[in-house]
């Protein structure tokens, strides 16, 4: 902020010796530099003062400048409420790694077939990621995914569960509006349009894996390099994150040859 101008010290405050020279000498002054100095008179000479090394310094203008012109802090990673986080601030925080769940063998719930595999979302090219019922992985969706994150798309409660393919975030979270619908499988009366309870983000196909990675696979590095994995010691929830090591090395297993038992 800029410095308050000080207020010059009235003689009364600077000596008797300063109020005699007032007296005698003419009140005449200079302005130098935004200060007032009394003038030298023959009677009366100013003292020498120390000569100041010379320092350069910046305009008053562009000084200003200089401060208004610096970057702004970077937001923090993470929101701690829906909405908090601009879609710019998601933009400048690293890609965040997750894995989604969906049912790829039919299954009905009140009349209506559920199955959504990797060949779905394929075919579809965009869907939204609609019937999340568990407030932690809800939660992830709403406060944690942000647009350009990647997630594995987990084939879950079939013959062989594992993951199937690689899809992206492509829209910031938003009401599940299938909770709104009393003739849909995941409709929750408890759940309003002024004020929802369940949300859902949109993905879009990457691509299908070289080769499929069950379960059982992930479970047999869980003593070593997935050993944190939440899909390791949390297998129920729907959407889990994963760290940007467990991502690497979970893409590293799709070079190499299945295990015999999953061959």
């Amino acid at each position: 902020m800029p410095s308050r101008k000080a207020v010059p010290k009235s003689a009364s405050v600077l000596g008797p010796d300063a109020t005699a020279d007032a007296e005698q000498t003419p009140r005449r002054s200079l302005r130098v530099r935004g200060k007032r100095e009394r003038a030298s008179s023959p009677d009366h000479p100013q003292p020498e003062q120390p000569k100041r090394s010379a320092r350069k310094q910046l305009p008053k203008a562009a000084a200003l400048l200089a401060i208004d012109t610096q970057p702004a802090t970077e937001p923090s990673v993470e929101a701690s409420t829906h909405g908090s986080e601009s879609r710019d601030d998601a933009q400048s925080r690293p890609t965040c790694y997750w894995l989604m769940k969906a049912e790829p063998e039919t299954r009905l719930e009140k009349g209506v077939d559920v199955k959504f595999g990797i060949e779905d979302l394929k075919a579809k090219g965009r869907s939204h990621w609609d019937g999340v019922r568990n407030y932690e992985a809800r939660n992830i969706m709403r406060d944690k995914m942000k647009i350009g994150d990647l997630c594995f798309f987990y084939h879950s409660n079939c013959k062989m569960p594992g993951i199937a393919g690689v899809c992206r975030v492509v829209s910031e979270a938003y009401a599940d509006f299938t909770a709104f619908d009393p003739n849909h499988p995941y409709f929750d009366p408890k759940s309003q349009k002024d004020n929802p309870r369940w949300f859902m983000v949109d993905v879009e196909y990457v691509r299908t894996l070289d080769r499929f990675i069950s379960l059982k696979e992930l479970q047999s590095h869980g003593t070593k390099e997935l050993s944190s994995m939440a899909l390791i010691r949390r297998g129920r929830l729907s959407v889990q994150p994963v760290s940007a090591g467990e991502w690497e090395y979970i893409m590293s297993l799709e070079k190499t040859p299945a295990p015999e038992r999953d061959s």
